[in-house]
């Protein structure tokens, strides 16, 4: 009966360090994604495209921005190994600046933490016609 306990003790510590050895990894398509010059309002979501490179399930626990003017959107369910998934980011592009944000990815993975980010310029044409406008008026004077 000893002997039956101790061979069952062994298989189960064999298994447990068999299910150690795999782990899920994560690897991006690209970390950056660069907006370019865009219009004020104009479309803010872009995706970030990854796959599970590993041999266990990807589980994203948390993606957060480094500011609220930034929505990320982490995918529900884990990602098999080979499959692919996508970190949807929403920028609202009302604000007329540069852009310059970092998204912080947490998993499973043996990199838990990655760094993303988005970079960029929304612009507002409409108030340079208006200067421009205003400008003309006055030389014609």
């Amino acid at each position: 009966m000893k002997h039956l306990f101790t061979l069952l003790f062994v298989g189960l510590i064999s298994i447990s360090l068999n299910a150690q050895d795999k782990v899920a990894k994560i690897e991006f398509k690209d970390t950056t994604i660069d907006y370019g010059t865009i219009e004020k309002g104009a479309n803010g979501i872009r995706t970030f495209e990854f796959t599970n490179t590993g041999e266990a399930p990807l589980i994203i626990s948390q993606v957060k921005s480094s500011c609220g003017c930034t929505i990320p959107k982490k995918p529900k369910d884990p990602i098999m190994p080979g499959k692919t998934g996508e970190i949807e980011v929403k920028y609202d592009t009302n604000r007329v600046n540069p852009i310059r944000k970092t998204i912080t990815v947490l998993s499973n993975a043996d990199t838990p933490t990655v760094a993303l980010k988005i970079k960029g310029l929304v612009i507002d044409s409409g108030k340079n016609n208006v200067l421009e406008k205003k400008d003309k008026s006055i030389v014609a004077h």
